[in-house]
């Protein structure tokens, strides 16, 4: 079996890791509110989301917006206004929470009651490497049927386990996983 590799690009091989792919394609399927959080309207709505209820003023806590609340009620009647490392804090815990939330749906989505879902793997990009040193590598198809680690390492922002997580289901590719750990594209429908 082949290990992780070290040395990508060494003979200027293109292509990014397999679990930022997925969690580019993962992060596709949420709608965010696409109002910038510097114009009142984006920051309010946030503030809405993130303030709502006791469960989200907790789960906006724990996503790093450790502001008082006195400070985000003088924020959402307009009285002062956000620094901008506020704001991007704020952003922040948004995009965290509203993963969190979303988590749940788009696992059993995924899962589709155990039948899984078919992931296209496209190889990494070897235009630039001398033809003796190219690898023959083709698009590959993989179902995945257990999406929990994935989906759970993608909700908590830890890139980590996720990258752990995607390595875990292309080994299913045989002893030629490790030509996928880079990758052009990785795409799949929830």
């Amino acid at each position: 079996m082949p290990e992780r590799t070290v040395d990508f690009g060494k003979y200027r091989a293109r292509g990014t890791k397999g679990h930022e792919l997925v969690a580019r394609q993962l992060d596709s399927y949420l709608t965010y509110i696409t109002t910038p959080v510097t114009s009142p309207r984006g920051l309010l709505a946030r503030l809405h989301y993130l303030t709502r209820t006791d469960h989200a003023r907790t789960a906006a806590r724990d996503a790093g917006l450790t502001v008082t609340d006195d400070t985000v009620n003088a924020w959402l009647n307009g009285e002062r206004r956000p620094l901008k490392k506020n704001l991007a804090a704020v952003e922040d815990a948004y995009r965290t929470v509203r993963r969190h939330n979303v988590a749940r749906h788009l696992l059993s989505r995924l899962n589709r009651e155990g039948r899984g879902t078919r992931v296209e793997i496209h190889p990494l990009d070897q235009s630039l490497v001398s033809r003796p040193l190219q690898r023959v590598m083709g698009h590959r198809h993989l179902n995945v049927r257990h999406w929990d680690r994935i989906v759970d390492a993608w909700a908590a922002g830890d890139d980590r386990a996720l990258d752990d997580a995607w390595i875990e289901k292309i080994v299913d590719l045989g002893s030629q996983w490790g030509q996928y750990e880079y990758c052009t594209n990785v795409g799949f429908a929830a």
